[in-house]
């Protein structure tokens, strides 16, 4: 075929509501040719079908439109069934611009579910069954299943649960009642005792399994005539016996299958060799006292120069690397290089944790382009000529989903390595998914060993508790010395360890500290912490929040997490679901506890769900927003951003877009403002700003941790009038943000107060008299109290985060008087820098126009300057009392590649700003200090404000 281009995506993408011709096959063997508009939907475009095909032959052949459906071939070159007939066509993009009209077979509810779910997630359902990926196909059956289940059980609520799930409550955090002595809650716990599979008999199982799967739901058979899958084969064996009796240890996953009439013959008696053979097929994985190994194979589409040295292997558990790194040899220089050697890891295969996870890493050695300078010291080492560039890396489980120790060969696509990374090779902290675009990919083939001739699984926990109870335990006498480090001496750890249970039963808190120290590539040691975590205390949610870090990946450990987070409330929940969607990146299986609580509490609370989803970020929700910009003005479109939910707050509906109230913001991305009409009759408009070109991820963490400062203070009865605005990011550089009506940016009102922008900013009565304006008479006072509480909990919340770039363009005051920041591109204390001079020297913006504000414009006035020193004393307080919830919820944000939070060196600050391990009395101290340093140097801050004026009175 010649070069050029194929099919019609390029009139896909052109803008506006012209007609496109169109061919339209019919059932009866009739062609149709005629315009559709590109932006109709399916449903209508099938409508023009019927009135053309009336005046055709054999039109009486056709039925009912319902029994009908549209099938085109798609952009992939896949036939695709559009069930969903409110799709435009524009958007459905066909390769060709031919319909097929075909008969519709099958369940068609099913199929309109499966097309919504291949639209939001932008790659059709086929593609799964394609991968022929057994954990996918599990994990998706099984979610189904859960799914369908909750929402059997939502439909059957009582009316007022179900409005309770329907509209649930957004309530104000208040100040918590006091706790009456000896009243114990109503609600209690309950416990439903399981039958140990192994003593069901077979019979009985088989006949539970077929009433429990649905694809056997109308098959009328006895469970004699199934076959019973036990530990991933296929046995027939039947009748009232108890698993136990064929000393079967464990069912990893059992299933029925109907009997074909040739099986019968190959049926498998109950005899002493089939129970030897079961016997044999459950070696432990405890009794291999062999070192384990892989053999690496080969790689393709390599991109390296001469010098390239590929291959560094090691062992992971968390970030514990469990034994020595291993590097292959050097291989010669080629895009599939061959190296077919063994590599030995320092570690007994009956020692591998459960999740071991093995990292590789492509890399070259390339030679320095300076060389090393001499040095006057003969006997001085001089540096190497050489350095490693790393290539590429990729991760994979030693164990698979199903407990069972890999074996066979695996093929690998990496990821790229960042180039001036600087870091280690390997990146234990990374997914353990393959690269999806195995095409351009750089590719490993490793082989896992065949240890046995059958597999090995890792003992369930009832093993290991039995095997701690049956261990020599020893004696402890000595208490743990409770202390404030989070590091410990090798000593230390030691005694640590020995007092585990006394960590237990006294300190329950320091559940981390325990596990870091726990030595998971010994099997003795980790049979002691399951044991010991099955009966830890529940702790706190928010304590429990800092194991879901990647440095805890044992799936008791998670599971155990998990029971804890039971407790959250939705509100809490809420607060807190940013981070639950970034530590999803940390589990390394799809079926996961997270992932089902995830689920289970989206499905019981609509508000929740809304925000699950749109974290998520789908493909669909991206391409929907992508075309705001272009195409808001054309009456098409106007109607599909008209009658939305908002993805900022679900219980808001944006009713009519107003094209006239539309505009670009004149900052640098040029945002689009986006204003709608209220359902209200009388209420103001709803504003949202579309922003394509900024990272948002950062914006939204430090709303999220502004409005949890918020809550908290609300708690102690602290209300600081805070403005947490909304804020959503939805892809790559691309969300929305809420429009807070009646405010202007401290720059204007200084600006229009003033004659230029060299002197705006110095101009201290700007602020208070554009307050006197917007609130005349009494609503004074009112409006300065509101501006010093919000200037109080800013000052506080901007400094323990470490918030930068601080000009007068980006604090912003509303009419009614609350001050509040906005654009949040710089935290945790990087702070921008121009020429190698730092341009914020103040800990926190207090300039004295605000002290001018607060004071009511009377110098003499310092009552009320004091009491807005208290507030804020006051403020800082209840933060440094929750700082370890603060630390956690950014520990748990690594994974989300915020380019200022990517290592726990970058929590550092917040530790410090928190005052973490230190007494009340030294935390307070501090911050009185810091509050003294940002006032008495506010002057760096106008002359920094003037700069910025006049940076953008001078902007072309």
């Amino acid at each position: 075929m010649p070069p050029g281009k194929y099919g019609m995506q390029e009139e896909w993408e052109k803008e506006g509501d012209q007609n496109i011709l169109m061919d339209f096959l019919l059932p009866t063997g009739i062609f149709l040719k005629f315009p559709v508009p590109r932006n109709d939907t399916i449903k209508n475009i099938k409508k023009m079908v019927w009135r053309n095909a009336k005046t055709e032959a054999l039109y009486c052949g056709l039925g009912d439109p319902e029994g009908y459906v549209f099938t085109c071939i798609n952009d992939t070159a896949e036939r695709e069934e559009l069930e969903e007939e409110s799709r435009r066509i524009s958007d459905v993009r066909p390769f060709m611009c031919v319909l097929r009209l075909v008969a519709r077979e099958g369940d068609r509810g099913e199929k309109l579910t499966n097309s919504h779910i291949s639209s939001l997630i932008g790659k059709g359902l086929h593609e799964f069954e394609a991968q022929k990926n057994h954990e996918v196909d599990e994990f998706r059956s099984k979610m189904r299943t859960f799914c369908e289940e909750k929402a059997l059980e939502r439909h059957n609520l009582p009316w007022q649960q179900w409005m309770e799930y329907s509209f649930p409550c957004d309530l104000e955090p208040c100040c918590s009642p006091p706790v009456h002595g000896g009243t114990k809650s109503k609600h209690t716990k309950n416990f439903m005792l399981q039958q140990d599979p192994l003593d069901i008999p077979v019979a009985l199982m088989k006949s539970a399994l077929k009433k429990r799967a649905t694809v056997f739901r109308s098959v009328r058979q006895e469970p004699e005539d199934y076959t019973l899958q036990v530990s991933g084969r296929w046995e027939f064996i039947y009748g009232n016996h108890p698993l136990r009796q064929f000393k079967v240890s464990r069912i990893m996953n059992a299933n029925v299958m109907g009997r074909k009439k040739d099986q019968n013959k190959n049926k498998i008696p109950i005899s002493s060799s089939f129970c030897s053979f079961l016997q044999q097929n459950t070696s432990s994985l405890w009794s291999i006292n062999e070192p384990f190994y892989i053999h690496l194979l080969q790689g393709s589409r390599v991109n390296a120069d001469e010098g390239m040295k590929v291959g560094v292997a090691g062992l992971f558990h968390g970030s514990e690397l469990l034994c020595k790194v291993v590097t292959s040899s050097e291989v010669t220089v080629c895009s599939e290089p061959l190296w077919d050697q063994k590599l030995d890891f320092d570690i007994n295969v009956s020692d591998l944790p459960r999740m071991s996870r093995l990292c590789f890493a492509l890399y070259a050695v390339i030679e320095k382009t300076k060389k090393p300078r001499g040095t006057k010291k003969k006997n001085k080492r001089l540096p190497s000529r050489f350095q490693d560039c790393p290539i590429a890396w990729v991760n994979t489980m030693v164990f698979d989903y199903k407990d069972q120790l890999k074996t066979g060969e695996f093929i690998l696509s990496t990821w790229p390595s960042v180039p001036d990374d600087k870091s280690d090779l390997l990146n234990p902290m990374g997914t353990v998914e393959k690269n999806p675009n195995v095409d351009s990919a750089a590719g490993l083939l490793i082989r896992f060993p065949n240890i046995r001739p059958h597999p090995l699984y890792y003992p369930p926990l009832d093993k290991m508790i039995v095997m701690e109870r049956n261990g020599d335990r020893m004696r402890l006498k000595e208490i743990m010395d409770n202390k404030n480090s989070t590091e410990f001496f090798e000593d230390e750890k030691e005694l640590l360890w020995k007092l585990r249970t006394e960590v237990r039963d006294c300190y329950p808190e320091s559940l981390s500290k325990l596990l870091l120290i726990t030595k998971w590539s010994k099997r003795e040691d980790v049979v002691q912490m399951v044991s010991l975590l099955r009966n830890w205390p529940d702790l706190p949610a928010i304590q429990a929040l800092e194991l879901l870090d990647y440095s805890f990946p044992d799936p008791a450990v998670r599971s155990f997490t998990i029971r804890c987070l039971r407790k959250l409330s939705d509100n809490e929940l809420l607060q807190y679901l940013i981070q639950l969607v970034q530590v999803l990146k940390y589990e390394s299986y799809l079926d996961c506890d997270l992932t089902t609580f995830l689920l289970e509490r989206a499905l019981s609370n609509r508000r929740i769900g809304h925000f699950l989803f749109w974290h998520l970020s789908f493909t669909s929700q991206n391409e929907a927003l992508g075309k705001m910009k272009l195409c808001i003005r054309q009456e098409s479109y106007m109607e599909a951003l008209s009658n939305l939910m908002s993805p900022l707050n679900p219980s808001i509906i944006l009713v009519e877009l107003c094209a006239d109230k539309c505009r670009f913001m004149d900052s640098k991305m040029k945002p689009l403002w986006m204003m709608y009409k209220n359902p209200s009759e009388h209420a103001d408009m709803v504003g949202i700003i579309f922003k394509n070109g900024d990272d948002l991820r950062q914006d939204m963490l430090t709303l999220q941790m502004i409005h949890l400062m918020e809550d908290l203070w609300k708690k102690e009865g602290l209300d600081l009038r805070m403005i947490p605005y909304g804020c959503l990011s939805t892809g790559n550089k691309m969300g929305l943000i809420e429009v807070v009506k009646h405010s202007d940016t401290i720059a204007n009102i200084q600006r229009n107060n003033s004659n230029s922008a060299a002197t705006a900013a110095f101009n201290k009565d700007a602020l208070l008299n554009w307050l006197k304006s917007k609130n005349p008479g009494d609503k004074l006072d009112q409006a300065i109290e509101e501006f010093t509480l919000s200037c109080a909990g800013y000052c506080v919340a901007t400094y323990v985060l470490g918030i930068g770039d601080r000009h007068n363009d980006n604090i912003m005051i509303r009419e009614t008087g609350q001050l509040f920041h906005i654009d949040f591109g710089h935290f945790l204390g990087n702070f921008k820098r121009k020429l190698g001079i730092n341009r914020e020297r103040v800990p926190f913006i207090l300039t004295y126009d605000f002290v001018h504000v607060i004071q009511q414009g009377r110098t003499n006035n310092s009552e009320k300057f004091e009491r807005f020193r208290e507030y804020c004393e006051w403020a800082y307080k209840i933060l440094c009392k929750n700082g370890t919830l603060f630390v956690n919820l950014f520990a748990m944000m690594k994974a989300a590649g915020l380019p200022e939070l990517t290592s726990s060196k970058d929590i550092q600050y917040l530790k410090d700003s928190l005052a973490l391990g230190k007494s009340e009395d030294e935390a307070l101290k501090n911050f009185k200090v810091k509050f003294n340093e940002a006032l008495r140097e506010s002057w760096k801050t106008k002359v920094n404000w003037m700069m910025h004026s006049l940076a953008k009175d001078n902007r072309p």
